[in-house]
């Protein structure tokens, strides 16, 4: 549910893992185009999609009769389109979160907003994240990643339903840090890449990166995650990469910002989210009420929102 560059790209994963998959898209041209030409026009265009792959417009039909449902919507447009798709999605599916975000107004993770939506019992509901650069992955380059659900069996679905030769899945039962690694590793990200915008070197960005990482575990064990998660794909591997690639929306967000160019302005030239600049705000609120000192994710909101 969902046609930005990672929708689509991990819909492309699903159907090389062996799936019938079907992908929603809120644009005609899209769906059309992913139907007709097995491309998707708007995002990764140079990537050529599976002659399987089948898309559409119309919710009812990507749902109906689902054993995963996969969302792959920006974090902050979750509760919206869950409460609309509620009636839709069949009794038993497990849902998929590919989001790395924290809601703005409430603090909640993707996994307890899919919750509140939809009602369904906290077993049926996953979340996929780790070093997940879409365009990378398109292009079939070999990656890891981790799907974490507190029903082992659940977990194994997931992981079992996007296995293939260049994508390795791996499961774990800690969402809490799978989903505190996710969201907040684009928040170090972005810092990350006002450093290189701003010319500072290696050592400059690996005392980022490395004091980054302690402060996304200190958080998340805080809010009862697992430490070894932040040492895994989850954490040190999406914090590298997000932190690092050129590819990174996170990291070029940063970039565009130190070369003097306003919050605003970056938005409006780009058409793809950056989670960082929304999650940034209510990480700091997690902090805060935990008692834990983060003093980068600080540092990035006052830059974002306290100009």
């Amino acid at each position: 549910m969902g046609s930005g560059s990672w929708g689509t790209v991990f819909s492309k994963v699903s159907v090389d893992a062996g799936n019938d998959v079907m992908l929603w898209s809120r644009n005609a041209d899209i769906a059309n185009s992913v139907n007709e030409h097995h491309v998707n026009p708007s995002y990764v265009s140079d990537i050529e999609l599976p002659s399987k792959l089948k898309a559409t417009i119309d919710a009812k039909t990507a749902l109906q009769d689902a054993d995963v449902v996969v969302i792959g919507l920006p974090s902050q447009a979750y509760r919206e389109n869950l409460a609309e798709w509620k009636s839709l999605i069949p009794a038993k599916a497990v849902l998929v979160s590919l989001a790395k975000g924290i809601e703005f107004e409430s603090n909640l993770r993707m996994t307890e907003v899919m919750a509140q939506a939809t009602g369904f019992e906290t077993k049926q509901l996953a979340v996929l994240s780790g070093p997940n650069l879409a365009h990378e992955i398109g292009e079939q380059q070999p990656t890891a990643t981790t799907v974490a659900c507190i029903d082992e069996e659940n977990a194994q679905l997931v992981q079992e339903s996007c296995a293939n030769p260049y994508f390795r899945p791996y499961f774990t039962k800690d969402v809490i840090g799978v989903e505190i690694a996710g969201s907040m590793k684009n928040v170090i990200a972005l810092a990350n890449g006002i450093a290189v915008g701003l010319g500072l070197g290696e050592n400059s960005q690996a005392s980022l990166i490395t004091r980054g990482l302690h402060e996304m575990a200190q958080l998340g064990v805080a809010l009862g995650a697992d430490q070894r998660t932040f040492m895994g794909l989850a954490g040190a591997g999406d914090l590298l990469a997000t932190s690092q690639s050129p590819l990174s929306r996170n990291r070029s967000f940063g970039v565009a910002l130190a070369s003097g160019k306003t919050v605003e302005a970056v938005i409006s030239q780009t058409r793809e989210t950056c989670e960082a600049v929304k999650s940034c705000l209510p990480l700091l609120r997690l902090g805060q009420a935990a008692g834990v000192s983060l003093p980068i994710t600080a540092g990035v909101v006052g830059v974002v929102h306290k100009n």
